[in-house]
């Protein structure tokens, strides 16, 4: 028996596996078995039935996992990987009637014609920031490219080098240039760039200067970069456009230590610059979404940008987002968890780890620590945190939270529970997830 003729038939599979999607589970078994067959042709021995089964197995079982709730004790508050800002039940009590029947979404009641989607929002978003027009796209990065391809394509863009970033996923502002048809114009050197390298680079070619906020990372020592106030100035005495991509603004108030080097969205608007975005879902604290805010004539263009139909949200997304925006205008920020995360005093985190400690069969030891907001926002900025330390191997003791959907973090050789993003009603959920794991380490 050749190599080829011990691999078994895709039906058999099907049968002897108790999945209930044959047609998912037959795709899988030919997508394995093709795989050793390719193996075989390279010199390989072919897997035995068992194994083979195995690996179908795990991946079908991966393929129908469902998403489900998750604990964040990591102490990241916007943790990309878990969802970034969480939504508050107040704001999604009051969107589902909106959002799980037919509603005004472009649908004008007074005079029975077709209305403009982004109508509230804007206006909700000229009355918390003072902004001229309003525009909201899927994520931060649509806004990107749909601000570039509208208003520079087949023309230049000028970007500092010590701003040409790369954030999470691999998004690059680099190939999201070429890909929205502008040509970069880099400026500077890669620490230091000056009001002088925008003004020399300016060509009759030139439509926009562009600034990146950066997300991830810090440029400290010998270094310098160039304010959006200049910018933004420089950009209207050549008559080109400005525009800043923030990648998370913020609309409130930051903890003091945080808000030195962080201007709030309404700030930056007094800067003169004529447009900025943002995304949804990071320090603005609301739904994912990239947020345009700026000059009416330039947010005009971006309207009539075909592209605009891809990018554009859904009545989900935008019920979310005016119920966020109307907690903001009437400062009820315990509708945004994750500000009043970020704002959390070690008072009410100590309090918290007490309450945690008396219903466990092991109290845990406090550890004060610092965290990240997380998400690309305030980079490298440190944020005062309590956490609980459990003894024992620490890459064991995360696995095993792990399956129980309590995300921790390792420090130091310790695994910690971070109480920076757990929330008050989750706090029965851990104490049982850390009893049961308490039992099964002694």
């Amino acid at each position: 028996m050749n190599e080829y003729q011990k691999l078994p038939q895709i039906g058999k599979i099907t049968q002897i596996l108790p999945y209930p999607n044959k047609k998912l589970l037959s795709q899988i078994a030919s997508k394995v078995i093709q795989n050793e067959r390719e193996n075989i042709a390279n010199g390989a021995t072919a897997s035995s039935e068992d194994e083979i089964i195995k690996k179908i197995t795990q991946e079908y079982e991966k393929s129908q996992k469902k998403p489900k709730k998750l604990i964040n004790a990591t102490g990241v508050i916007l943790h990309t990987n878990l969802g970034r800002a969480p939504l508050s039940e107040k704001i999604y009590e009051l969107a589902k009637e909106n959002i799980c029947g037919y509603s005004d979404l472009e649908f004008d009641t007074q005079t029975g014609r077709r209305g403009d989607r982004y109508a509230y929002v804007k206006s909700l978003f000229q009355s918390l920031s003072g902004c001229d027009d309003a525009l909201v796209v899927n994520n931060n990065a649509a806004a990107v490219f749909l601000v570039l391809n509208t208003l520079a394509k087949n023309f230049k863009s000028i970007v500092s080098r010590g701003e040409l970033v790369e954030i999470g996923g691999s998004f690059r502002v680099p190939e999201v240039m070429k890909e929205a048809g502008t040509e970069l114009v880099e400026v500077g050197t890669t620490n230091r760039t000056n009001l002088q390298d925008y003004k020399d680079a300016i060509t009759e070619d030139t439509r926009l200067i562009l600034k990146v906020h950066r997300s991830n990372f810090d440029i400290v020592g010998f270094s310098q970069s160039v304010d959006i106030k200049s910018i933004a100035n420089l950009a209207k005495e050549h008559g080109i456009i400005s525009y800043y991509d923030l990648g998370s603004g913020y609309a409130s108030r930051l903890p003091e230590h945080l808000e030195k080097d962080e201007p709030s969205v309404q700030e930056l608007l007094l800067s003169g610059v004529n447009l900025l975005s943002f995304s949804g879902d990071k320090l603005f604290g609301s739904v994912q979404c990239g947020i345009i805010l700026g000059d009416k004539a330039l947010i005009d263009k971006l309207r009539k940008n075909q592209l605009l139909r891809m990018l554009r949200v859904d009545k989900i997304t935008l019920n979310l987002l005016a119920l966020s925006l109307e907690a903001y205008l009437e400062k009820d920020y315990k509708a945004l968890p994750a500000l009043e995360f970020l704002h959390r005093k070690d008072k009410e985190l100590i309090a918290m780890a007490n309450k945690i400690n008396e219903g466990l069969l092991q109290k845990l030891k406090l550890r004060r620590t610092s965290t990240y907001a997380g998400g690309g926002s305030l980079p490298n900025k440190a944020i005062k945190t309590i956490a609980l330390a459990l003894q024992g191997d620490a890459e064991r003791l995360q696995d095993k939270f792990r399956t129980l959907g309590v995300i921790g973090r390792i420090e130091n050789g310790e695994f910690l529970l971070d109480l920076k993003a757990v929330s008050h009603k989750e706090i029965d959920e851990l104490i049982m997830a850390i009893n049961l794991i308490q039992k099964e380490e002694k």
